[in-house]
């Protein structure tokens, strides 16, 4: 049975759109209110900016075997068990029949700041990572096949963040891939090395413009982390518990 895929390249742009949309929104309805958040901030403290992706991956879920499978969304429904700290928070978690199926991180850095940002999520992604295989390990989901555990990035499309960095280490040299490398380039090799290391099944690097927010324009830096290598091997996961569990 071929995967259904639910039309994501359009359904993508949507979400890309929606994204830019909602954060405009939120920064305007602060203003309105009296309140305004400093820098980019105002965009981020609306809560629904990634909602897009979320529908896009409800989607696949439904089309690939598991109708029935409970989606989690909510703040109070959506934490795990970990091993270095009591839980963990994350932003989606796809239950069936009592068994964790996937659990994904749905992340998003926009200008003008890009270093800080970069340390800090890098740092969490690993440590996320780290924290649920020690613990799915030691059976805190139970005994049960490995789930989906994807890790997605959406890095504004600007000067930036194509910019090369320059890095100081001032006792060893920085590995040459890095050298010079602009933040995108950084959040590409991430994600490449968080997939090459296992620590994730997928993770992926989303670039799109401010101007996307008419046209859902976006790009991929490679294949292994394009937004197509992670929806077909989610969807893949998917019909396979869905065969198993039938």
């Amino acid at each position: 049975m071929a995967l259904d895929l639910v039309d994501y390249e359009r359904k993508t742009k949507e979400a890309v759109m929606a994204f830019w949309g909602n954060r405009a929104k939120a920064k305007q309805k602060q203003i309105e209110a009296g309140r305004r958040d400093q820098g980019e901030r105002a965009g981020v403290t609306g809560g629904k900016n990634m909602d897009g992706f979320v529908a896009l991956i409800i989607d696949i879920v439904k089309a690939n075997g598991l109708a029935h499978a409970q989606i989690h969304q909510d703040r109070a429904v959506l934490t795990l068990p970990g091993y270095f700290r009591p839980t963990k928070l994350w932003d989606l978690l796809v239950m069936d029949k009592g068994e964790l199926i996937a659990a994904i991180e749905l992340k998003s850095q926009v200008g003008p700041s890009f270093g800080n940002n970069f340390n800090n999520r890098t740092e969490e992604a690993i440590g996320t990572a780290h924290d649920f295989w020690t613990a799915y390990r030691e059976d805190a989901f139970g005994k049960q096949p490995k789930p989906f555990v994807g890790w997605m990035m959406l890095v504004e499309d600007a000067p930036g963040s194509k910019s090369a960095v320059r890095d100081q280490a001032p006792h060893f040299k920085v590995f040459k891939e890095f050298q010079g490398a602009s933040y995108q380039q950084r959040y590409d090799i991430l994600c490449q090395r968080l997939a090459k290391e296992q620590l994730y099944t997928t993770a992926a690097l989303m670039t799109t413009p401010h101007a996307a927010v008419d046209t859902g324009e976006y790009s991929s830096l490679s294949d292994m982390t394009s937004f197509k290598t992670f929806v077909t091997s989610f969807a893949g996961h998917v019909a396979a518990q869905a065969a198993r569990l039938e």
